[in-house]
């Protein structure tokens, strides 16, 4: 199960550097990380007597972000008209 979550997580982060031109493909790669540290974390903390509170604020923080990185897309996307970076750097 430890090399399940070490492949999830690296392979996140290698869409997350391969996608930075699209705003949209960078969020849902960094959700994808998300969920593999929530699967690391269950796994390292089921050897301690099952004490899944911390889990709890770990989503809880983790919707925080998808919620923040969703509304930065939306005002983005209404202000310019697309998601990628490149046209960013042009209106500047």
């Amino acid at each position: 199960m430890y090399l399940l979550f070490s492949m999830m997580y690296f392979s996140g982060l290698l869409v997350f550097c391969m996608k930075r031109k699209h705003f949209l493909l960078m969020l849902l790669a960094l959700e994808f990380i998300v969920m593999s540290l929530y699967l690391g974390l269950f796994l390292y903390l089921s050897m301690f007597n099952y004490e899944f509170y911390f889990l709890m604020v770990f989503l809880t923080m983790s919707v925080c972000e998808g919620v923040l990185g969703l509304s930065i897309l939306v005002s983005l996307s209404r202000s310019h008209g697309n998601d990628y970076y490149q046209t960013f750097n042009m209106l500047w």
